[in-house]
This record gives C-alpha cells, structure tokens and sequence, in this order.
C-alpha cells in the first residue's frame, strides 16, 4: 500500500471522525470526508456524499480508495442492532467491489464471553459483517472515549455540572479503562497501511482502570474543584436511569438506556498489543478530562 493512501472517512462529522479527517491530511493522506450533506461540509479533505445503508451511494466515494474508516453507528435508534447490521454487510460488500484493501472499525470492549449488551453484542456483528465479503478488517476496541462531544464524555459532564447530588445504580462500580479523543485519533491514524493491523482486533484504553463512580467524581473536582455527593441505591432499572438521564442531560431516552445497558459489563484492556503498531503512552483521564473541557467550555 502507497505510503501516501487514498482514505475514506465515514462520519466524517461526528465526534471521531471530525477530528480524525484533519489528522489524516496533515500526515499526507489524501482524505475523503463522507457525510449525507456533503454541501454543508466546511472541514479539510474532499467532501463526498454517501450513506451506508444505500449501497448505490457507495460506488462512487469508495472508488479508488485504499483504506475505509467506518465510524457510523445508529445508538439513538430503538432498531439500531439491524440496522447496523445491514449497513456493515452492505459498506463491506461494497468495499469489496471497489477493490479497498482495509476497513478499520472503531468497536466497543468487553471479554467475548461476556454477557454482552446489546449494544457492545452489536459491535461484535458488525466486526463481522463489514468483512464477510473479503476485505480485511482492523478493529479498535475502545470503552468510554473522552473529549469533547462525545455521548459518553456528555453524559459525565451534564451530570457533574447539574447535579448537586447524585442518587446512582449499582453500575457506577462497574470498572471501566477510559480513553482520551486524542489517543483513539492517534491508534486509528497508525494502524492505516499497517499490514501487521490486517484482519487483526485491538484492545485500547487510557492508562488507569476506574469504576464509573471514580470517573464522576474526578471530573467534579477537575471541573468545579469540589466532589459531587453520591448516593447509591440498590435497585434503578436501565429503562429508569434512561429517564433520568433525559431529565437531567440533553442525551435522549433511547441513546441513554442503550449505554446504561452496558455499564454493568466490565470492559478493560487486556492485550496492549496495539503497542507494537502504534507505540505511545496514552495520556491519563484526568488529562483527557481537562482537555475535553477546554475544547468544549467549562459551562
């Protein structure tokens, strides 16, 4: 593969993909921006319009790439697990016809043997699926990724900054490996051309195991300087914590309850093998959590 590839970018403007896109063209690549309105595209690469779920729109941004980032997913959809099942088999086949010789998918971690969510099971099927037709696959697992505009990353601002006192499932002990924007961009950038990355899955995580609780309660003090009361209680069901959610933050029902289904599964790292393709110290969370709220405003 050219040292210099041609790189299509799916959701090129959503939270990864709008800051992997700049990233990309600084090192030399030539960058595809897809989004449904290319129009309104005002970032860096060439704009092209595409849906994955609409295999004519594919032919032409995928034509002549080397390399396709897919980071598209429909978390706020009550059908997400078929949905997204579909639009990996119909992004993967069609990769395949275009002759693209690697897809890298951010995916979500957890062990395999986990009674995986449905979120975290559907993130393993479209491992699969976006590879079926031939064309090898690299995957990133990442848990809760930090920075600005980020589901996840909100969700734990919103509550830290609206919240005088939190009442909290059981799930807040559930331990988690957090990892910052800037590293996720910095893994997904160097495994492009990688030919050792090929048809292999990655396991990525910030240098601390937390609990959610402890994620809380340091994004309090960075934030405010001051920790948040918290009080646990026995028994708040996901589809309660959703509604909670909701009132308290601007994440909508379903995107909340879809998360919350998968914070009782422990996702940490345990294979550090992405470290022979792209060596590095990641920063720790309590860095991530400052930069996030420097790149979004501390209001």
């Amino acid at each position: 593969m050219s040292d210099s590839p041609t790189v299509l970018v799916t959701g090129a403007t959503g939270f990864i993909g709008r800051r992997l896109v700049p990233e990309l063209v600084e090192r030399g690549m030539t960058v595809r921006a897809m989004t449904r309105r290319p129009e309104a595209y005002d970032g860096p690469g060439e704009p092209v319009g595409g849906d994955v779920h609409d295999r004519d729109s594919l032919t032409g941004p995928l034509d002549g790439a080397d390399v396709a980032i897919y980071l598209v997913h429909s978390l706020d959809d009550p059908e997400f697990e078929r949905k997204d099942a579909e639009a990996a088999r119909t992004f993967g086949r069609a990769a395949a016809a275009a002759g693209v010789q690697q897809i890298v998918y951010m995916g979500g971690l957890g062990a395999d043997d986990d009674d995986l969510s449905a979120h975290l099971r559907s993130r393993r099927e479209v491992e699969g699926l976006l590879g079926e037709a031939g064309v090898p696959v690299t995957v990133l697992r990442a848990a809760i990724v930090v920075g600005a505009g980020g589901i996840s990353w909100e969700l734990t601002r919103q509550l830290v900054k609206n919240l005088p006192a939190m009442v909290v499932p059981r799930w807040v002990g559930t331990m988690t490996q957090p990892i910052a924007l800037d590293d996720v961009v910095r893994y997904l950038a160097g495994v492009i051309g990688q030919e050792r990355a090929l048809g292999r899955v990655f396991e990525i995580g910030g240098p601390e195991q937390m609990s959610y609780l402890e994620m809380l309660q340091v994004a309090a003090e960075i934030s405010s300087g001051k920790r948040v009361p918290i009080i646990r209680v026995p028994v708040l069901t996901p589809r309660l914590s959703s509604y909670w959610l909701a009132l308290v933050t601007d994440v909508d029902v379903t995107t909340g309850r879809n998360l919350i289904d998968s914070m009782g599964t422990e996702v940490i790292v345990t294979d550090r093998s992405i470290q022979e393709i792209v060596p590095g110290e990641p920063m720790s969370y309590a860095e991530s959590v400052r930069r996030a709220l420097d790149e979004g405003g501390r209001t």
